[in-house]
């Protein structure tokens, strides 16, 4: 699983301190997408190259480029799919001054195929317990985490805590990304956004733990509740 990022890694790119300077935002998000996609498809065969030969950071500073030509605030992804063999993601955080240009981008994406599919948010992963993620120095195993949830009905919404017990080896600036990393990667990022209430990272293991796995059937529950069908598993 990678993060989504918006660095530039190539010789012809600044040093990765200077800020890089701010671009416009497109007044038409639909024409926007419509350049977008015209320059993906000019850019494809660089892009299946790359990822043919394992070196995706050939093209990142491409890609950045057309992105932000979409929107500057805009994060991406290449990486395995569910359904194709390669995925590219789009997304804009669940930020909603971004939604009508990630929704412009998907409304004009090409039909997937075998090689290509498109996401307009981070889509779950089929098996969270099966991800490793290195963050900093330290490979943090996501079959490790455990959440609590505290499932509001009436809302339908659920306040987690999550824990791992690696979480005293990482440093400050990591831990936010240890906290949602793992609900994105179990729910996807529109499911958590949606309906994810508090979320706190915690140092102690919680009593009452859920794995991962455990937290998606809670949450997928919310989708259809009958009487006596949402709560923690016993």
């Amino acid at each position: 699983m990678r993060l989504f990022r918006r660095s530039r890694k190539s010789e012809d790119v600044p040093d990765p301190r200077t800020a890089w300077p701010e671009q416009p935002v497109p007044e038409d998000a639909a024409a926007a997408a419509v350049t977008f996609w015209e320059a993906w498809f000019e850019l494809l065969p660089e892009v299946s190259a790359a990822l043919g030969d394992r070196e995706p950071h050939r093209v990142e500073h491409d890609l950045c480029t057309i992105v932000e030509a979409l929107h500057p605030r805009l994060h991406f992804s290449l990486d395995r799919g569910h359904r194709a063999i390669y995925s590219l993601v789009l997304t804009g955080q669940e930020d909603p001054e971004l939604r009508p240009y990630t929704d412009a981008w998907k409304a004009a994406a090409p039909p997937e195929d075998a090689i290509w599919e498109y996401h307009d948010s981070v889509p779950p992963v089929p098996d969270p317990s099966e991800v490793t993620v290195n963050l900093g120095e330290t490979s943090v195993a996501l079959a490790d985490v455990r959440v609590t949830a505290k499932v509001d009905e009436s809302a339908g919404r659920v306040d987690v805590t999550v824990f791992h017990p690696l979480i005293g080896e990482l440093r400050p600036e990591t831990r936010t990304t240890m906290t949602f990393l793992p609900l994105d990667a179990t729910l996807g990022e529109r499911v958590a956004a949606e309906r994810l209430g508090k979320v706190e990272l915690v140092t102690e293991a919680q009593d009452g733990p859920l794995t991962l796995l455990e937290l998606r059937e809670v949450v997928g529950r919310l989708g259809s509740p009958t009487p006596g069908n949402v709560g923690t598993p016993d």
